[in-house]
């Protein structure tokens, strides 16, 4: 099966990129002829809970190095493939010490709501914003789609739409409601009333920017704590509250930043305190050009 999978990458790429080749003595490492654009193929079957594990070798990881890059990870019965910008995660693979076999271990978690890229001993990240063929395309086209320049409010309300896409219930604090852009997306309703059960933590949940719940009940899905120039570490004091206070919830937290703040995630979020909680294990990082690809890829479905 992993042939096929590769096979089939690969015959798309043709058919969107050009010739490729091989490159250095992995049978994983692609480059498109006539550019510098290096491509690391992992492919991955389908494990009980929705789960897929990856090894990813240092050896090739260091090739990727000063090259417009990316990493594709394939897995069964896939619609479209995972492609993550080599540059975005650079720095979070130089602080990790490879394992005894010389490789990274990697998960991509296949939830309902969301795609998570789970990377051992760093934590969880969002990655529903690099699942297609755009990252690839960016590469290529040097006069790719510009992201624009996003606020903290505007950022609220592609999450909060994102949500409203999904069919999620969107609560989002009072206080910042009459700011949401309305010129980015169509109007979303809001919740007014947080969960029942919640009320040791009520003050502190009604300040997270944005939260999903499933439509019509109290079941929280998701919370995101848009750290636009706040510290990192209070957002994730914000959720470790919440997780320790309600340990029963099956939802996932998400610190939404710009790129720069990404290895600074990784290091606060493996603090002694957020990994005795387990806050490591259910709180990931979802940059801002990835918000903006998920609404774009969700408001086109």
């Amino acid at each position: 099966m992993a042939n096929i999978a590769k096979a089939s990458f690969l015959q798309t790429l043709r058919h969107k990129a050009g010739e490729y080749e091989k490159f250095g003595d992995s049978l994983s490492l692609f480059k498109i002829k006539g550019t510098d654009i290096r491509i690391y193929i992992r492919y991955s079957r389908t494990h009980d809970r929705q789960r897929t594990w990856y090894g990813l070798r240092k050896s090739d990881l260091d090739l990727l190095q000063g090259y417009p890059s990316v990493i594709c990870f394939l897995w069964d019965n896939q619609e479209e493939p995972l492609i993550i910008p080599y540059s975005d995660f650079e720095e979070v693979f130089d602080s990790i010490q490879p394992a005894d076999d010389g490789q990274i271990k990697a998960q991509v978690l296949l939830r309902e709501d969301a795609t998570e890229l789970y990377i051992a001993r760093v934590g969880r990240f969002n990655v529903e914003g690099y699942i297609g063929w755009l990252q690839i395309k960016k590469l290529i086209e040097a006069s790719g789609k510009l992201i624009p320049a996003l606020s903290h409010t505007q950022v609220q309300t592609l999450l909060g739409s994102i949500g409203a896409k999904k069919e999620f219930d969107i609560w989002i604090p009072p206080i910042d409601r009459p700011k949401l852009d309305w010129k980015l997306t169509l109007p979303f309703s809001l919740r007014d009333v947080l969960p029942f059960g919640s009320e040791l933590v009520a003050d502190i949940m009604g300040e997270i920017d944005v939260i999903w719940l499933k439509r019509g009940s109290n079941e929280i899905s998701a919370f995101f704590e848009v750290e636009h120039s706040t510290p990192i570490y209070s957002g994730l004091l914000r959720f470790n509250d919440v997780h320790l206070a309600m340990p029963r919830l099956n939802s996932r937290f998400s610190i939404v930043a710009n790129s720069e703040r990404r290895s600074l995630f990784a290091r606060q979020l493996n603090r002694p305190t957020f990994r005795l909680s387990g806050l490591g294990e259910v709180c990931n990082f979802l940059e801002y050009a990835d918000v903006y690809n998920w609404h774009e890829r969700t408001i086109r479905r």
